[in-house]
């Protein structure tokens, strides 16, 4: 087994409350069939659009992202999976597909410290 990151891309935000708290309930969902099947290490948290970037070792920074809107990274998620494929293929329930969003799966380099 190894471990891979979600990156959650893009996706427009909900119109209205009720729209949030359906959305709410998938992703909850999704997590609980991660966590029953055993794949979630650790559920990750959304993130703030905004940020800052730190650029060089003498403290440049500049406000950021300045991705488009499509490419912001809006949150995390940690699971495990035997293989990249098996990681991409668990990825397909994620609710984000729902709002025309993507997940960026990423395996996690194992090193020796």
């Amino acid at each position: 087994m190894g471990e891979f990151l979600y990156l959650y891309r893009g996706g427009r935000r909900p119109s209205t409350p009720e729209e949030s708290e359906q959305i709410m309930q998938k992703w909850l969902a999704w997590m609980k069939e991660l966590t029953a099947s055993g794949n979630l290490k650790d559920p990750g948290q959304p993130l703030e659009t905004e940020g800052k970037v730190v650029k060089d070792r003498r403290g440049t920074v500049t406000d950021g992202p300045f991705a488009e809107a499509k490419d912001l990274v809006g949150g995390f998620t940690l699971i495990e999976a035997a293989s990249i494929d098996g990681a991409a293929d668990l990825a397909r329930g994620c609710p984000i597909f729902d709002v025309g969003g993507a997940v960026e799966v990423r395996p996690i380099m194992k090193m020796d410290m």
